[in-house]
């Protein structure tokens, strides 16, 4: 199987306790992640994956919530997905406000 990942992975010797929270706060479950880089990453989901029809969650890496990143679903293999890290872009009226500064 060929590697055709832009950005080089991370593999744990032992999987890293995370969460998924849905982007409106009403959902959430543990996963354990497996690897990551800079663009994404896999996880392992504890419980159903029907939550992640959503397609869009937040991967918290921290126990108090400080730590996340905002993801979206690239791939889904029983309880194994691939997720990417979703950057977030300014929008048109904040970028003219700081070139008007």
């Amino acid at each position: 199987m060929s590697n055709n990942r832009k950005a080089d992975r991370v593999q744990f010797q032992r999987a890293f306790p995370a969460n998924l929270l849905g982007v409106d706060g009403t959902w959430s479950r543990a996963c354990q992640l497996k690897d990551v880089s800079s663009t994404g990453a896999r996880i392992e989901i504890e419980g159903t994956t029907e939550v992640l029809r959503a397609k869009e969650f937040f991967l918290v890496l921290s126990s108090t919530g400080l730590a996340f990143r905002r993801c979206e679903m690239v791939w889904i293999d029983g309880t194994t997905v691939g997720i990417r890290f979703l950057i977030n872009k300014p929008d048109r009226k904040s970028q003219r406000r700081v070139a008007g500064q």
